[in-house]
């Protein structure tokens, strides 16, 4: 049910956007709830944004709701986040995760596998 594989992150201006892919199982991306967290340097993981298998979301504050998109893909085994009119405060590591079926979950110990991350970085 692992191997969470994140790509499309890179170094962009503030202002522009970025689509993110989480690659995964058939299985997982079909059945489990997905979610996006991201690790600034120096701070705890946060929620990003998290998308269940009935197609229900959740974001983290009405900030990011408004600039970036989950979805999901199954036919390409896929999840996208999204991400637009970035913001310098916006540079992290961006990781995928999958959790057991349910509501999207805000919660990082929901979340039962993870991705390696991948570098987001907004130049102001």
């Amino acid at each position: 049910q692992g191997q969470l594989v994140e790509s499309g992150g890179g170094l962009v201006q503030a202002g522009d956007s970025l689509r993110l892919s989480c690659q995964a199982p058939a299985r997982t991306v079909m059945w489990y709830t997905m979610g996006w967290f991201r690790q600034a340097p120096g701070k705890e993981r946060e929620f990003v944004a998290a998308i269940s298998r009935s197609g229900s979301t959740a974001y983290n504050d009405d900030d990011v709701k408004g600039r970036f998109t989950i979805s999901r893909d199954n036919r390409k085994s896929t999840v996208y986040l999204q991400m637009n009119s970035l913001k310098p405060e916006d540079t992290a590591v961006y990781y995928c995760a999958a959790a057991q079926p349910g509501s999207p979950s805000r919660e990082h110990g929901s979340y039962e596998h993870w991705g390696q991350g991948t570098q987001v970085t907004v130049s102001s």
